[in-house]
């Protein structure tokens, strides 16, 4: 078997494979760039206009899927199976996103708990992740018919605030992608990168970040010394963005001329125009249109009146970013423009007031963060001898969970020394003990990874199921010395122990297993997103069974029949069913008990306090 061309140490890639490109994976849209002749080169469409793919998914009823411009047509005639925004998505529960859900055209599940939202269309469930993918298989497939050659290896960018969650969501999707993400590197640093601010070593400044993009605002302000980007703090807003604008622009509309909006195909049209208009306003006066026969009609002055209370949060973002860095706006060096909303001239205007100097907005916003990927990409392929690369982490550390599932806590290519955290529970009523087996390895399931060790929290307070509060800490060191700590935080059990991760495994055998989570990505997805459909709806039929011995007093003999119903439904569909068909019993059971629960809470409440005086 032939070597990886990945230094795993250094994190350099040998010179017989120096192609890796750098990915924007943006909430609107998304691009990929390279290197060529040392400058950064934006992949265009076959007509070489336009670099941008539109974020969006488009599922045929067939279940066919197309990604970018020719999914966004379906915005409006199909809106129910069209996804955009995914990004908002990414890491993300329900309770998260709840109060955007109706600016969207499709279906998120709610099935009120905290778990990672999914997207239902039509009988088919999608996560973000598997989303994502669809939009980073698009990038790969047009960087490979440009260059016509085949490509593996990618920088991806994140926003700075992204959680381990969110950075771990992005990973998995460029994996089912069929992509090994060397780096998530955050936006920030990127678009610093693409004005060459930090390739000289000896350069030292302070410089500001403001990024208005489709769906997200955020303000980072980044400190470069020595080759090295620090991110001394970051502010914003995930959910104000161009998509924000275009919505006050439909609702001053829809206000100011009574418009009826009859259907969601009505409602995309609409948001549709709003974009346009807000775009046409950077460089004309008004902008007019016409929808189902009414005249419509915004003019500048109007929309900047509009824009005004969404650019005043992001000054109050820039201020609160300032004072958590413990700087002035005169501290700060300079300031870059990122994002397709930056070209709004009100937004330029007020941002360099606020900093009492010009913003740099000579790259285009949309493009700069790409660039800067593709930057980042090219010191990875060692082709800038003179940048620091920090010793990284080669592969993912982790441990198993229920269904011999991998939990990914310190993920391959981490700088090192470095310490995450996770917080788990317990999954049985009473349980005392809980054995943690440490894995290293790139695949979802443990079973084909490399167990590293195995010792027992033990001494927990029996607890019922989800209750007690288990806190995993893995502390990396510099010579790649893991140790990690397992804790109930309630009682303060705590058991560490102490190993050598990269023990034993030569740089062969790192290969072979990057490669293998490469091809096997969409298998082991598929068998990963079985494995925990079948771990919810177990939990499920576990908690039907007592919520009908906790509250038979007052259950009907026909409620409690048709939870048993549903409940063997779910449990045939778990034992032999596919995700899909255990999600569709899932939703079942929750749309059926969840009213009976919000009763059970009444109950419960009035018996507590039957007998008490209230004063």
């Amino acid at each position: 078997m032939a070597k990886i061309a990945i230094d795993l140490k250094s994190g350099s890639i040998k010179k017989e494979d120096q192609l890796i490109v750098g990915i924007d994976l943006g909430t609107t849209n998304s691009l990929v760039a390279y290197i060529q002749n040392g400058e950064p080169v934006i992949v265009r469409d076959p007509e070489g206009q336009s670099g941008l793919v539109p974020s969006i998914i488009y599922f045929h009823p067939d279940h066919s899927v197309v990604v970018g411009h020719d999914a966004r047509q379906h915005l409006i005639h199909d809106p129910g199976r069209t996804i955009f925004s995914v990004k908002r998505l990414m890491g993300k529960s329900y309770s998260d996103i709840a109060s955007y859900e109706h600016h969207l055209g499709y279906e998120i599940l709610n099935d009120d708990k905290d778990r990672l939202v999914k997207v239902r269309v039509g009988d088919r469930f999608y996560s973000p992740i598997d989303l994502s993918a669809h939009i980073l298989r698009k990038l790969k497939s047009r960087i490979e018919e440009a260059l016509s050659k085949p490509v593996e290896k990618a920088v991806i960018t994140v926003p700075a605030y992204f959680n381990d969650a969110q950075r771990q969501a992005t990973r998995d999707a460029g994996k089912l992608a069929g992509l090994d993400v060397l780096r998530i590197v955050n936006e920030p640093t990127a678009a610093s990168l693409a004005y060459g601010l930090g390739l000289s070593p000896e350069e030292q400044k302070t410089i500001a970040v403001y990024d208005l993009g489709g769906g997200t605002f955020d303000i980072s302000i980044l400190r470069i010394e020595d080759g090295v980007f620090e991110v001394l703090a970051t502010n914003g807003d995930t959910f104000l963005g161009g998509d924000d604008l275009d919505n006050a622009i439909v609702a001053f509309w829809t206000d100011k001329y009574g418009l009826k909006i009859a259907n969601a195909s009505d409602k995309q049209t609409l948001r549709l125009e709003a974009e346009r208009a807000k775009k046409a306003l950077s460089v004309s006066e008004y902008h007019t249109l016409d929808f189902n026969g009414q005249p419509l009609r915004i003019s500048r002055e109007e929309f900047e009146a509009l824009l005004e209370p969404f650019v005043d949060r992001t000054i109050l973002s820039c201020a609160a970013a300032l004072k958590d860095a413990h700087l002035k706006p005169a501290n700060i060096h300079e300031i870059i423009m990122v994002g397709g909303s930056t070209r709004i001239p009100l937004v330029k205007s007020r941002v360099s007031a606020f900093f009492g100097k010009q913003v740099h907005d000579e790259l285009d916003p949309d493009e700069v963060v790409a660039a800067g990927a593709a930057i980042q990409a090219d010191i990875l392929a060692g082709n800038r001898k003179d940048l620091l690369l920090l010793d990284i982490t080669p592969l993912s550390l982790g441990i198993e969970t229920v269904g011999g599932l991998m939990d990914v806590i310190i993920p391959r290519n981490t700088k090192v020394p470095c310490g995450y955290a996770r917080q788990y529970t317990t999954s049985v009523d009473g349980q005392k003990n809980l054995k943690i087996s440490v894995y290293q390895g790139e695949r979802d399931l443990v079973t084909n990874n490399r167990k590293l060790a195995e010792f027992i929290l033990s001494d927990i307070p029996p607890m019922p199921a989800g209750i007690p509060k288990l806190e995993i800490r893995f502390q990396l060191n510099a010579d790649g010395i893991l140790q990690v700590f397992a804790s109930e935080l309630r009682s303060g059990t705590t058991q560490s122990i102490m190993v050598k991760p990269q023990y034993g495994i030569d740089e062969e055998e790192m290969g072979r297993m990057l490669l293998d989570s490469i091809r096997h990505a969409e298998t082991d997805m598929v068998v990963k997103a079985l494995t925990e459909a079948q771990n919810e709806g177990r939990m499920m039929v576990h908690s039907a069974g007592k919520f009908i011995q906790q509250n038979s007093n007052w259950l009907e003999e026909d409620q409690v029949g048709e939870i048993r119903r549903l409940t063997g439904l779910l449990n045939e569909a778990v034992d032999t069913g596919t995700k899909d068909e255990i999600q569709t019993s899932i939703e079942g059971l929750n749309a059926y008990t969840t009213p009976l629960a919000h009763r059970a809470l009444e109950v419960h409440v009035a018996g507590a306090m039957r007998g008490q005086a209230i004063k």
